[in-house]
């Protein structure tokens, strides 16, 4: 299969192979978890709300009766959240991929703290590297890939995280730019550095384009946009896609088999489209800037990557 010959609604066959998605509950976790699973997957659904876990599984099997499909509780804002369920997927077995999709898109107007820590970074960014390095031996053993995601917002705007708690000069908009920006660079840090210990995972990053609810079909539980809310978003027709064509780019860097670690995909016409390769934001490839936020990382989350331990288990 050539690379520009992708099909995202005839994915390869992903069967005897699991996955990992956070946020999976609704908007693109869901959409990937449901097209993971049309391709033969096992999926780990994963969300904070137990109720909304119920719901999001439920109807992944309206769709796909004879899905494999298992349900986890982890919030990302919540690093003991994040311990405690990469333990149970280590005890369970197989994993091929990570899907780090959870996060807050909206942020609050002020700023708010999660486990002492600012709440959008806590959630999207903190959150994810831990699990990440928890899960790194399981991913190592088969070989296999995490995906981050970033945002084509990272690309119109400067906010880099310089101060990723936000201490000073909090907004909601930067909060949310920043915090794409450092999963952009914690993805191509991390590749970097699974290259130079030759730990045999992948690391990748994928954007979603501008992907909105009132453009997504309904789904009870899981996908429920207001008249009004459909009104507004068909009327940007043009220049938006629905969540579930957003999930394509995270899906391709997640399965496609031609993929490489370092690579970054999004919609063909950045806003919307058939996922292909894309470019990271200049801001966001400072390989200096990435390394010093990989420490700030590590202290604010106490979790160090076992590269070493890892390497020596897989070789």
């Amino acid at each position: 299969m050539a690379r520009d010959e992708w099909d995202p609604r005839n994915l390869p066959d992903l069967s005897g192979r699991a996955y990992l998605v956070t946020g999976a509950t609704r908007g693109l976790g869901y959409f990937s978890c449901e097209q993971l699973v049309g391709a033969g997957a096992h999926v780990v659904l994963t969300g904070r709300n137990p109720n909304r876990l119920v719901l999001a599984k439920d109807a992944v099997k309206r769709t796909h009766p004879d899905a494999s499909i298992e349900t986890l509780l982890l919030d990302t804002s919540n690093l003991g959240s994040v311990r405690a369920a990469a333990a149970t997927v280590r005890a369970r077995g197989r994993l091929d991929g990570l899907l780090m999709n959870a996060g807050i898109v909206h942020p609050p107007k002020t700023r708010e703290v999660a486990g002492g820590h600012e709440k959008i970074f806590a959630t999207n960014v903190l959150g994810h590297f831990a699990l990440a390095g928890e899960l790194l031996t399981p991913l190592a053993s088969a070989r296999g890939r995490m995906v981050w995601v970033g945002s084509m917002s990272t690309s119109l705007w400067k906010h880099v995280p310089t101060d990723p708690e936000l201490v000073d000069g909090y907004t909601p908009w930067r909060a949310y730019v920043q915090s794409k920006a450092a999963t952009t660079m914690l993805a191509l840090e991390a590749d970097r550095r699974l290259r130079a210990h030759s730990v045999p995972v992948e690391s990748l990053v994928a954007h979603p384009g501008y992907s909105t609810s009132g453009r997504t079909r309904g789904i009870r539980g899981v996908n429920e946009p207001s008249r009004l809310t459909r009104f507004f978003d068909n009327l940007q027709a043009p220049i938006t896609q629905s969540k579930d064509e957003g999930a394509w780019a995270l899906v391709r860097a997640l399965v496609d088999p031609l993929a490489e670690g370092g690579e970054m995909f999004g919609p063909a016409q950045v806003l919307r489209g058939a996922p292909r390769s894309a470019t990271p934001a200049r801001r966001t490839r400072d390989a200096e800037m990435s390394a010093d936020l990989w420490r700030a990382c590590e202290t604010a989350t106490h979790v160090r990557w076992p590269f070493e331990r890892v390497r020596r288990t897989a070789s």
